[in-house]
């Protein structure tokens, strides 16, 4: 059941939906709470628990249940059983009456810069959204610290949040945001960039369990050959906010007529 706050009218302020995959509870999601009530009527939507790596997975053969919390002063907040997708298509369909103006997932703690998007559930929320035709950012911090000082990211978060809910974005778009871990008044700045092509060189770690039986636990370490100076690792490596315009429209455009040549 909804709360009465939710139910109300939201048409004297932007409505704001906050997600992310390291669950309700954790301190990032409280910044960016902290972040949003500024700028509008917030309302969260998380998972119950860390739900890191899940991509853009949705749930098919489990009931999904909703819970309202009381997490956060003023807030209307619900705490949910699947991943961070599920979190905004139940959000978008249940529990919001309206669409929200914008969607934001994080802060996530650690980079989702590079070929990290792929795995991340918190930018596979943000697309959620915006396959939805909602304004979305996802916010990822470099440090993985739960006890991290957070107060860069909350800042940057308001900062490019205000400008989006001013501007709007292009269709079919958001924004992938990552904060290098240094002091705020050492950052250089916003940088509008392109994603670095990197990969993980990952390995496996071998072990037996207490009854002999093997069992896997994954390893392995980043490797980024892109040397390109207007990626987002670079951003990041030179102390830059890195922004970067994401689609998810799959398609290789730029490939379609050299692969239909192969028929011709």
């Amino acid at each position: 059941m909804l709360s009465k706050s939710v139910k109300k009218s939201y048409s004297n302020k932007p409505l704001i939906l906050v997600t992310n995959d390291d669950g309700i509870s954790s301190t990032g999601i409280r910044s960016l709470v902290e972040s949003m009530r500024e700028l509008g009527k917030v309302v969260v939507v998380a998972p119950d628990s860390p739900r890191s790596g899940m991509g853009h997975a949705i749930t098919l053969d489990s009931p999904l249940r909703i819970e309202l919390v009381h997490l956060f002063e003023d807030v209307d907040s619900y705490q949910c059983n699947g991943t961070p997708v599920d979190c905004v298509k139940l959000a978008v369909n249940k529990i919001l009456k309206r669409k929200p103006d914008l969607c934001v997932s994080g802060i996530n703690h650690g980079s989702n810069s590079s070929i990290n998007i792929l795995y991340s559930g918190t930018m596979s929320a943000a697309m959620e959204a915006s396959i939805e035709g909602i304004n979305a950012i996802g916010f990822s911090y470099l440090n993985c610290s739960f006890n991290a000082d957070l107060t860069a990211p909350k800042k940057y978060a308001k900062r490019i949040a205000k400008s989006v809910l001013e501007h709007g974005l292009p269709p079919n778009t958001l924004l992938n945001v990552n904060i290098p871990d240094v002091h705020y008044k050492q950052i250089k700045g916003i940088r509008v960039c392109r994603q670095a092509i990197a990969k993980y060189e990952e390995d496996y770690n071998e072990r037996l369990d207490p009854r002999g039986r093997k069992y896997y636990w994954l390893t392995g370490k980043f490797i980024n050959n892109d040397p390109g100076d207007d990626t987002d690792e670079w951003a990041l490596k030179n102390c830059f906010v890195s922004v970067v315009p994401v689609q998810f429209d799959l398609t290789a455009h730029h490939a379609i007529s050299s692969i239909n040549s192969f028929w011709k």
